[in-house]
């Protein structure tokens, strides 16, 4: 695992931050010194597979990465003649992708695609999962991406839907905020590497609250709704149709 060292010196103009080749090299150690919680997830995300995809379905990673996810889910999928759909928009990832789920043997057949999410068919899908990929989109097209997904997914299909939250209460974003800044100094980064990257990320990662998410989930058709796990202001939350 290389070590992310990207932010570790100062940078005279910081640009928007970008899943670039030098993201996709670091990532692992990258997310994992980041995210409160997202081995956690990982592990879960295999545990709902086992338990919600069904037999003749298919599952969607939108915002595969390196893809952590489809590997656990591919682990942990017991039901017969499944495929697993990942999609990214970082060719460097895709790439990356591609390698790691082809050094590990598997009956549950995977197809990597590179492309926007947004323009992705859902069709027979018993398992869709956005694990911190909705706060790269626009606001304005999150509803309609989780109407897409609502209207692909089988009935009793489940959505996976982590994401960094923000707070209405001002103090207790603030300290959730804290919190997760020196988690990322007890992981070894500097306080250099801390407001680089947060600076990077302000005008690409746009953040919402749970309540909104839990409305907008609501309002694209879900009944069921709910925070199943967060660590500081990093979350996941569950959908079922």
């Amino acid at each position: 695992m290389n070590r992310d060292t990207l932010f570790s010196t100062p940078i005279e103009k910081l640009g928007d931050f970008t899943f670039d080749e030098s993201v996709a090299e670091v990532f692992p150690d990258m997310i994992q010194r980041s995210v409160p919680g997202y081995s956690n997830i990982i592990t879960a995300i295999g545990m709902l597979a086992q338990r919600f995809v069904t037999p003749n379905s298919q599952v969607y990673d939108l915002g595969c990465s390196r893809g952590a996810g489809i590997l656990s889910m591919r682990r942990n999928i017991q039901a017969e003649n499944v495929k697993i759909i990942g999609v990214d928009n970082s060719l460097p990832m895709v790439e990356r992708c591609r390698a790691h789920i082809q050094a590990y043997h598997s009956d549950v057949p995977v197809e990597i695609h590179c492309a926007d999410i947004r323009e992705v068919e859902i069709k027979n899908a018993s398992m869709v999962v956005l694990n911190f990929t909705l706060q790269f989109l626009p606001r304005r097209d999150r509803l309609a991406l989780l109407d897409k997904i609502y209207q692909g997914l089988n009935p009793n299909g489940i959505v996976v839907l982590s994401e960094k939250f923000t707070f209405e209460n001002t103090q207790m974003n603030e300290l959730l905020i804290d919190l997760h800044h020196t988690f990322k100094r007890a992981n070894g980064y500097s306080e250099l590497e801390v407001s680089q990257k947060r600076t990077a990320l302000e005008n690409v990662m746009l953040t919402d609250s749970i309540e909104t998410h839990k409305i907008r989930l609501k309002n694209a058709g879900f009944s069921q709704v709910e925070l199943w796990f967060q660590c500081f202001n990093f979350g996941s939350m569950i959908a079922i149709k």
